[in-house]
């Protein structure tokens, strides 16, 4: 082994923590800090490492584990719901953006050429999954329909640069051909992966069920031979790795495989910053003003594509700005591809100097951009209403000012309100007129209004949005949201914001911690509600049972139960 790598990846590590740990002094991402790391250690700073790309070697297995591991959770049942949606705001993204950046790049630099410019105007188009997929990760908002939309449009961008990719070779003498062989071999690999795991697979996972570490090697085994097969068929190994993710999905095992997974993807994944940040170069003025540049056009080309797409198929101020804000940085594709046109001569190697300085300033200024997401929307939205771009109806005068005074508002709709809202629909059906829900998910919204339940589409953490509902005049006011979910606001300052509003309603808040219950009492709920202790009794029924061997009754009930559901969230 060369021992010289070993130190490279310790060096790496090491270097990793302590901007880690800086910043999270100063309480800024760690994306930043792993960034910050490779740059000070690369050959461009201290030059402890200069050689990256073993480090890069490396650390792309990272990449191809998360992808992977981003394939076992994504649910194409959510995401084929929404397809239409992703399918159109993909198109106009891709084809917006690349239009915008060949006119722009051709017309002003710095491209030498047309084709030059082209180059940097598809790797304008493509956003860094990677960034995106972490952030929103942590911040829990992957299974939103913001998310979800996202990721499918990351998904489309992934299966553009691939085709142009394929056809990158003849871009001085373009042909039908090799664009129609790319296809073919997509088509081919998930054509492949959907028979391997669908008569294969299942067997092999059945009999090795019973060694958990099998089936995590088995697991493994089945991503890199599937980006192995990719890379053969000169596709992006990452690819082959989503690929393989999405049809393990719906096997038994995928939890276990998630769960033990990502520390190792953890530990490349940061390797995989690092590398990143070796690549960003010294600063020079030229390099400095382009970047800012490059990245004005970025954003620019994301909202001026992604937001009025989404706004157009009625999704709302909300859910037409979260996408535009997750989509503004570049992807790490975009280098690879500005390298591979440097090598075939048609890139100059100041614009790939420039898009590296461009890919590391908007992955921080993204990166705040992305946390600070609901703040921005709440900022905007009222000034797109005054330019003539109105949100979704809801929230406004006739909402709710004479309402009923026996209302029970829900306040903000995801799983626990769901089966609240089917549970009322069993057992006390004459309920549900008086069931008014309080949210900004489009999706949910279709689905109530198509059951009949009435709904104000509006942020529970606006004041005046839960006035212009008329939440004064509910007679109970309940929140089943729990804080890690909430955006812009907790149970708390929800709770002391609806007492104000509302002296005489019943008001029902969630609490994640049993210390907090006596808090919020004293705060004026009138119910605090406590899942753990809920799911403790199930659970505690659950092991009664199993003592008196009525394991498979209750599981049986269970499964009968579940069948019969129409849950607007599943």
């Amino acid at each position: 082994m060369d021992h010289g790598i070993v130190s490279d990846i310790a060096l790496c590590i090491i270097a990793a923590w302590l901007a880690g740990v800086l910043c999270q002094m100063v309480r800024q991402p760690l994306l930043i800090a792993y960034l910050i790391a490779g740059f000070v250690i690369g050959p461009h700073g201290l030059r402890f490492v200069t050689d990256p790309d073993s480090i890069r070697t490396i650390s792309e297995i990272g990449l191809a584990l998360l992808l992977f591991m981003i394939g076992l959770e994504m649910d194409l049942k959510k995401m084929l719901g929404a397809g239409r949606v992703i399918t159109v705001t993909a198109l106009a993204q891709i084809s917006g953006c690349v239009a915008i950046g060949w006119l722009f790049f051709g017309l002003l630099g710095p491209a030498a050429g047309w084709l030059e410019a082209l180059y940097l105007a598809v790797a304008l188009a493509m956003s860094s999954t990677v960034i995106i997929i972490k952030l929103l990760h942590d911040k829990r908002e992957l299974e939103t329909l913001a998310g979800r939309v996202t990721l499918g449009i990351l998904v489309l961008q992934d299966v553009f640069v691939i085709l142009f990719l394929a056809i990158q070779p003849n871009l001085k003498d373009p042909a039908p051909g090799p664009l129609a062989l790319a296809l073919g071999k997509v088509l081919l690999l998930v054509g492949a992966a959907y028979v391997a795991s669908r008569f294969v697979l299942p067997p092999l996972f059945r009999r090795i069920a019973r060694q958990p570490e099998l089936v995590l090697v088995g697991a493994l085994s089945w991503c890199f031979a599937m980006s192995g097969f990719a890379a053969h068929l000169g596709l992006s190994r990452e690819m082959g790795a989503l690929v393989a993710g999405v049809m393990l999905s719906t096997f038994p095992y995928t939890l276990d495989v998630v769960a033990k997974v990502t520390n190792i993807r953890d530990f490349f994944v940061t390797l995989f910053f690092v590398a990143l940040g070796m690549i960003i170069p010294l600063p020079t003025w030229d390099y400095l003003f382009w970047m800012l540049v490059f990245g004005v056009v970025l954003v620019a080309g994301r909202l001026l594509t992604v937001f009025p797409a989404l706004h157009l198929m009625r999704q709302g101020h909300r859910m037409s700005l979260l996408p535009a804000i997750h989509l503004s940085q570049l992807s790490e594709l975009s280098l690879v591809l500005l390298a591979i046109g440097k090598a075939s001569g048609d890139v100059s190697e100041k614009s790939v100097s420039i898009a590296a300085f461009a890919f590391a300033f908007l992955a921080v200024t993204s990166t705040y951009g992305i946390l600070k997401s609901d703040p921005l929307v709440r900022r905007v939205s009222p000034w797109l209403a005054k330019l003539g771009l109105p949100d979704l109806p809801g929230g406004s005068a006739d909402a709710g000012h004479d309402g009923n005074p026996r209302t029970i508002f829900l306040l903000g709709f995801f799983e626990t309100a769901s089966s609240l809202l089917e549970e009322i629909a069993r057992d006390r059906p004459a309920l549900l007129p008086r069931i008014k829900v309080i949210d900004f998910n489009p999706d949910v919204i279709a689905k109530l209004r198509a059951r009949g339940i009435e709904v104000v589409y509006g942020d529970i953490s606006q004041r005046d949005v839960l006035e212009h509902a008329g939440v004064h005049h509910a007679e109970s006011l309940v929140c089943t949201l729990p804080d890690s979910v909430l955006r812009g606001t907790s149970n708390r300052k929800l709770l002391r914001q609806l007492r104000e509003l509302s002296p005489q309603a019943r008001i029902i808040v969630h609490a994640e911690r049993i210390a907090d219950v006596a808090a919020f009492y004293e705060g004026g709920a009138s119910y605090v509600m406590t899942p753990r202790l809920l799911e403790a009794r199930d659970l505690l029924g659950v092991l009664d049972a199993a003592e008196q061997d009525l394991d498979a009754e209750l599981r049986r009930e269970q499964q009968e139960s579940l069948g019969n559901r129409r849950e607007v969230v599943p």
